[in-house]
Formats: C-alpha cells, sequence, structure tokens
C-alpha cells in the first residue's frame, strides 16, 4: 500500500499538476492539505476519472482538507467534533483499506505571542482526544498531514535560525509527541537522513538554497509502522512553474 500526503497550496490554481502527480505515482490513499476551495467546488469527478474516491472538508478561500483513496473510503467524517475546529476545516477522517486514515492540517500559530499559537496547541490536544474518543488500541491508523511543526532540530535547515519562533517551540513539539504517544509512528526518518525537508518558502531562493523544514508527517499505528518498506519527499514535485511550498512525502507498506 502507498500512502502520501501533500500540502498542495490551492487545489484550483495546482489541479493538473495534482492529477498528474497521481498518474505518475499512483498513491493508493493521499491526503491533501489546503485546497482552498469548498465543498462544492471540489474536483471528486476529476478524482473519479483516475480511479479515486474522495471526501473533502472545505469552507472556501482558506484551509481544506481531503482524502482520496483507490481501496475504498468509508465512513468519512469531517472536524474535530468540538468546537476546537471553529477554526475551519482542518481535519477529515475515513476508512481507507481497513486504515483509519485522518488528513489534517494544523493551525500555523503565527508567533509565541500571537494568540493564534495556544489555538495551535489546544487544536493538536483536540486531534489526540479525538484518537481517544474514535480509535482503540489494535487499530490501523494513520494520521497524515502538515502539522507546522518540525519535530526535532534535524527537520530544520538551521535550529539557530528559528530560535523564538513557532514550529520549533518546545511546548508544540510536546503537543506532537502527545498525538504520537496515542500509538503513532513517525516512519520518515527511518528512510530517510535528517535534513530532507518537505517545506521551503517561497521567497529568497529557500528551495534551491536547501533551507526548508520537515512538517509535513505520516504518523501510522504500529501495525502499519512494521509493514513500511520505504519512505520518501518527491522533490520534483516542488519543481517547475507555480508548484505548492510543499512537497509530497510517501510510504510504501507491504500487504497485510
Amino acid at each position: 500500500m502507498r500512502l502520501a500526503t501533500w500540502n498542495v497550496n490551492s487545489l484550483t490554481a495546482r489541479l493538473p499538476r495534482v492529477t498528474q502527480w497521481i498518474e505518475q505515482q499512483r498513491p493508493d490513499i493521499l491526503c491533501l492539505q489546503e485546497t482552498k476551495q469548498d465543498d462544492a467546488k471540489f474536483p471528486a469527478a476529476e478524482f473519479s476519472a483516475l480511479g479515486y474516491e474522495s471526501a473533502h472538508n472545505g469552507g472556501g478561500r482558506w484551509n481544506g482538507v481531503a482524502l482520496l483513496s483507490r481501496v475504498g473510503l468509508a465512513d468519512p467524517v469531517k472536524g474535530l467534533g468540538s468546537d476546537a475546529d471553529e477554526h475551519g476545516a482542518r481535519i477529515i477522517a475515513a476508512t481507507c483499506g481497513g486504515v483509519r486514515v485522518h488528513s489534517v492540517y494544523v493551525p500555523n500559530g503565527r508567533s509565541l505571542d500571537n494568540e493564534f499559537y495556544e489555538v495551535k496547541l489546544q487544536w493538536l490536544a483536540r486531534l489526540r482526544t479525538l484518537l481517544d474518543e474514535t480509535c482503540r488500541a489494535g487499530d490501523s491508523v494513520a494520521v497524515c498531514g502538515d502539522f507546522n511543526v518540525a519535530p526535532g532540530d534535524g527537520d530544520v535547515w538551521d535550529p539557530a535560525h528559528f530560535v523564538g519562533m513557532t514550529h520549533v517551540s518546545e511546548p508544540e513539539r510536546a503537543a506532537l509527541h502527545n498525538v504520537e504517544a496515542w500509538g503513532l509512528n513517525d516512519v520518515f526518518p527511518r528512510f530517510n537522513e535528517p535534513g530532507v525537508f518537505t517545506w521551503w518558502d517561497y521567497r529568497a531562493g529557500d528551495f534551491h538554497q536547501g533551507r526548508g523544514m520537515r512538517i509535513d508527517l505520516v504518523l501510522v499505528s504500529d501495525d502499519l509502522a512494521g509493514r513500511a518498506t520505504g519512505a520518501f519527499m518527491d522533490r520534483d514535485a516542488r519543481k517547475g512553474q507555480k508548484p505548492s511550498d510543499h512537497a509530497p512525502v510517501v510510504v510504501d507498506m507491504a500487504d497485510a
């Protein structure tokens, strides 16, 4: 099974790139973030033509998350089930190929002294509660997406550059680890050295200079982690004309 996640930074602007990438890589399950569409505009027909069922949680101009699956898609649920999701269209879950998959777009937090920083921490805490409420030990579970948190110092191009900034603060990393403590594994580092990033600022040539962060994660339950055979970031998808500022992350797993 091939499981992938990609913050596309506007599906309206990048649909041809996304469909081309799907045809090339053929993920069984693809989590999308920042679709920036409402549900009525989501191109379900285009994905269906490629052999994918889809589910979308979108509010229009900002945010928006989706799931695409060619191994079945059942019981889609939008939101966190609480007021914590009032910040808009940031999570959708469904059962795909026997796995409860969550596509998430965690709030950015903006800065350590911004009110949205606390919103970010609360959102991650509510995500952990959602897992406790809806998933059981032994279930096959995946939580994939743009977490806006770099798990460790090896996941940013220069730790000194980010001192006093979001995405690397101890409270954010602790909140991420609390989500993982449900029973999820970040399998990407098993197959990649530190310094493989998934996001680069559009400005100042950061992509070509290697000034990035690894904030797009695939977290999977123990059974799926045990089946993982490889993981990669598709750097080519960040190249070319008008790319997303994120690259797709792909994890391959042997059949159960």
